[in-house]
């Protein structure tokens, strides 16, 4: 990547005639130390605000994701069965860490985090942003804890002069998922200060998954109906409801009689309007459910900054940003049983006015008429002031900055669609239909007020009694819950800056500075959650935080200049001590190296020791529900037991024969990594030490003055994390105890022995630990020509490659435990790209431009879900995995997008864009695995052709 950030005039946007041309001292992301000279040693991923311009992504964190060295976001768009806090947010996660591991800076002082260590880049307007700075090595030593993996540095707009006016709006070739965005910026420059003042708004609307082929049924457009010998995902649990009877077997379970109402039945009080459920009784939870979520977002900005003298500047800014994201998935898949939390007895009793049988009997019912929804709303207020100033000592000059740094993250989230359990209850007991057709709950002479009888065997296209398309029974049924949260950040920070002496290679430079920061973090589950008595997961709250001081330093020393195969040889030496009032103290420190043997050549290199502090939720999170998305080794499809025959036999004597997994709705799961049938327990740990890391880069860069306008660079990296802060997960407990022969991991889970669920994991407990260690390496390489001028334009060209060698993960201590390859593979939900690539084409003549974008994505490997002996979906049955043993697998190959946008510059002073994301309209292969989304398609690619307008107008 290129080591050249763009030099910056002091008055970046102002006009040349009214500010004179000076070039100032200013500060690179990567280091303290205010310079001229902008060459770094550390590799810097730089954005101009004219390239963003270029691109058509109306958010930070797309144009952030679009860089090679970004891996998978944390929660894309199209995860709608994600929940929790974070849910709705947009996050960046560099070299596929975690974006916990990637530290995002505003004008180079940290971003607000949630209580999970996330920082959350749609609450950024693209309209403030100058240029973005993205530094892809460890940089704990200069800016603290979570810049593992790197440091992601928003540069906003300053000393703006004039008045500019956008407008954006684009849709999908579906004529769906209609994006429009509108900001303006305005501001004044004077002699001794300026003031900048924006807006701006944001709408996308949601993509329905059943308005996709390749979403629109559970097992992708491959498999759209079930068939006698495979549901195809097609979920048991129906918006028809079924009836269940198992009083004519009482001892033999699997003998029980499933019977579901006759379609356009207005009444079921005969079992003559009922059949004997069938598989065109199973439902397609696609259907209802959001592909892309709907985000919405307004925000408000200002900066200004005055000269009290010539050596003193006061300087402040302030942003906030409203935002609300919605998410949908299908109405509530109802059973009478499987409640554990709940005591009360939810069967349809049989004085219901709707039980054909007059005895007690469960029932399935999803309620299709009211699908589950979660509305996330986020307010972000930030302030930032302070004083920076100058001032001479021995002849050199030296610069300082004290100031004071507020983040506020206040957010909402409602949710709607889940029952309310005791009403439940109520409205499946007794019942009778009234003179008027109304289904009231108790008898004629005893009728239970404010009680409304629920019919769960009408579908959901009947008008019936008790039918749940009544307004009022859907009050009293499904009552919203409403979560809150806060999280607060606060730094005071003092920083000096300036020359200790010039050597005969240069200045030798210092910075070293102060900080004292403070993060709290509340959230506040709905009471209702809390109580267990709603069908949705149980909350626990989070109350904590944590405070430190924080001291570094850093020196840039000059060893050589100007002399034979030393142009230049200098380096780096930064360190931090960082005393934290919850685990203790810890230093880390920073080595780089500079060296350019000829001009035309720069060698560079940095070895830096790094640290990621327990966030307020790793240390106080509470224990809390979630249906976890796991693969039991002993189902015999897919699990480890079908080709390894100590799993089988470690297996034989806890699960049935041709024991199959239960994927969510009670259905057999149809590939590994489903989602749990039962919600399983997780929970924090006070006790957790920060994660330390290591991480190395070496490259160079070569600008040959024989070749004008060409660049190349290529760096290797490395970084290697230890103990590290893991969620341990489902599969791996149950691995631990089945694979690999662990006796202490099998008594962490239960499995159901009920003959009706028998051998299932209904019970388990993860926590969060220190253990393991991820460590990852690679190579980054840029390449660059621009063209001198010609008689047909100017042409520029980008080439840029991420190529990960390999990605290790080893998620416990145990020493027999394996360590898992994750390269080009999906692990925990997640693609691991090995090869990523962006390829950009710029030509611009007089007022018209255009640009051509390809991006790259390198091929996946996933566990099969489909003929596991060697059919079309699995072309690698008998892959040798170092992790699982033989396991069958579905390798699917590399796909590329395609951009384009031509632009014209107006003689009104304005510049009309129109552009195509993926213009050739390319689909990505279907993934069972389902790697970051609730669906078989990857959430990391494009859903469509995506064409768009921007209009920008400057007066």
């Amino acid at each position: 990547m290129s080591a050249l950030v763009p030099a910056i005039a002091g008055a970046q946007e102002a006009d040349a005639s009214k500010t004179p041309t000076t070039l100032d001292r200013i500060e690179v992301t990567g280091s303290r130390i205010r310079q001229a000279n902008l060459e770094t040693s550390q590799p810097v991923v730089t954005m101009s605000r004219a390239e963003i311009q270029k691109q058509g992504f109306t958010s930070v964190a797309d144009i952030v994701q679009n860089i090679t060295a970004t891996g998978s976001p944390a929660i894309s768009r199209a995860d709608a069965l994600a929940s929790g806090e974070n849910v709705g947010g947009q996050y960046v996660d560099l070299r596929n860490l975690g974006p916990e591991r990637t530290l995002v800076l505003i004008d180079g002082k940290r971003m607000g985090i949630s209580s999970s260590g996330y920082s959350d880049l749609a609450s950024i307007p693209t309209s403030i942003i100058e240029r973005i700075e993205v530094l892809t090595d460890g940089a704990s030593a200069l800016y603290g804890s979570d810049a593992i993996a790197g440091v992601v540095n928003i540069i906003t707009r300053k000393r703006f002069d004039g008045l500019e006016g956008s407008a954006y709006l684009g849709q999908y070739g579906q004529g769906d998922g209609n994006k429009e965005t509108y900001n303006f910026v305005i501001g004044q420059t004077g002699e001794r200060g300026s003031v900048t003042l924006g807006a701006e708004y944001s709408k996308e609307d949601p993509v329905m998954a059943k308005d996709r082929s390749f979403t629109r049924y559970p097992n992708g457009r491959g498999h759209p109906a079930p068939t006698a010998a495979d549901d195809n995902g097609w979920n048991g649990i129906t918006q028809w409801g079924a009836l269940i009877d198992n009083r004519q077997t009482p001892l033999n379970p699997k003998d029980d009689i499933s019977y579901t109402a006759n379609r356009g039945s207005t009444s079921t009080g005969s079992l003559g309007n009922f059949h004997e459920t069938d598989i065109n009784d199973l439902a397609n939870p696609n259907e209802q459910m959001y592909l892309s979520t709907g985000l919405e977002r307004r925000s408000v900005f200002a900066n200004a900054e005055f000269d009290i003298t010539d050596n003193l500047r006061a300087k402040a800014d302030i942003l906030y940003t409203d935002r609300e994201a919605t998410q949908q998935i299908a109405g509530y898949p109802f059973r009478s049983v499987g409640f554990g939390r709940y005591d009360g007895d939810l069967s349809l009793k049989g004085s219901s006015a709707f039980n054909p049988l007059g005895y007690d009997a469960n029932v399935i019912r999803r309620t299709w008429e009211m699908p589950r929804q979660t509305k996330s709303e986020l307010s972000t207020y930030r302030f930032s002031g302070g004083l920076e100033g100058s001032f001479e000592l021995a002849g050199k000059t030296w610069d300082w900055d004290a100031s004071y740094l507020y983040n506020q993250n206040k957010g909402n989230k409602t949710g709607t669609g889940n029952l309310f359990l005791p009403n439940v209850e109520k409205a499946l007991g007794p019942s009778f239909v009234d003179a008027g057709g109304v289904a009231r709950c108790g008898t004629p002479d005893a009728p239970i007020a404010g009680c409304l009888a629920w019919n769960p065997l009408l579908g959901p296209d009947s008008n019936g009694p008790g039918a749940l398309t009544n307004p009022e029974l859907q009050k009293y049924l499904f009552l919203p819950t409403h979560d809150s949260y806060t999280n607060k950040t606060q730094v005071y920070s003092l920083n000096l800056s300036g020359v200790l002496a010039t050597l005969p290679a240069g200045d030798l430079g210092l910075a070293a500075g102060y900080e004292h920061r403070k993060e709290t973090a509340n959230y506040e589950p709905d009471a209702l959650l809390q109580s267990g008595l709603s069908s949705d997961l149980a909350g626990a709250s989070t109350h904590g935080g944590y405070s430190l001081d924080e001291f570094y330093v850093e020196l840039a020393v000059p060893v050589l200049s100007d002399v034979t195969f030393a142009k230049e040889l200098s380096f780096n030496i930064a360190g931090r001590y960082s005393d934290y009032d919850t685990f203790g103290d810890t230093t880390n420190g920073k080595f780089s190296l500079k060296w350019k043997p000829i001009d035309d050549l720069l060698i560079r290199g940095t070895y830096a020791t790094g640290f990621r502090a327990p966030t307020v939720n790793d240390l106080y999170g509470g224990v809390g529900e979630s249906f976890d998305n796991y693969t039991d080794p002993c189902d015999t499809l897919f699990g480890a037991a079908v080709r390894n025959g100590q799993v089988a036999q470690r297996c034989a004597g806890v699960v049935p024969a041709n024991f199959r997994q239960a994927a969510a709705g009670g259905n057999p799961a149809t590939g590994p990594n489903a989602q749990s049938d039962s919600a399983f327990l997780s929970g924090s740990n006070p006790l957790l030490k920060p994660e330390t890391s290591k991480s190395t880069n070496i490259g160079f860069v070569y600008s040959p003055s024989w070749f004008s306008g060409f660049d190349v660079s290529l760096d290797w990296w490395k970084i290697k994390i230890e103990n590290v802060i893991a969620s341990e997960t489902v599969t791996s407990i149950l691995n631990n105890c089945y694979v690999l022969g662990i006796d202490s991991a099998c008594g962490r889970f239960v499995r159901d022995t009920d003959p009706l669920n028998q051998g299932q994991v209904v019970d388990v407990t993860r926590t969060l630990i220190n253990a393991g260690y991820q460590e990852t390496a690679g190579y980054d390489l840029g390449i660059s020509y621009r063209l001198a001028d010609t008689a047909y334009g100017n042409f520029a060209f980008t080439w840029k490659t991420t190529y990960v060698d390999y990605s290790e993960y080893k998620r416990d201590g145990e020493a027999n435990t394996p360590v898992e390859q994750r390269t080009s593979w999906v692990a925990d939900g997640a693609s691991n790209f090995r090869v990523r690539s962006n390829f950009n084409a710029d030509w611009s003549r007089g007022d018209f431009g255009a640009s051509w974008g390809i991006r790259y994505y390198g091929g996946l490997k996933e566990e099969c879900a489909y003929d596991l002996d060697g059919g079309p979906e699995c072309n690698k049955p008998n892959y040798q995995s170092s992790y699982r043993g033989i396991v069958p697998v579905r390798e699917v190959g590399a796909n590329t997008f395609h951009d384009v946008q031509v632009r014209y510059n107006t003689p009104w002073n304005a510049t009309v864009a129109l552009g195509a994301n993926n213009v050739f309209d390319h689909i990505g292969q279907t993934m069972y695995s389902q790697p970051n989304s609730s669906f078989v398609y990857n959430g990391s690619f494009d859903i469509g052709r995506f064409v768009y307008m921007k209009y920008t107008q400057r007066f």
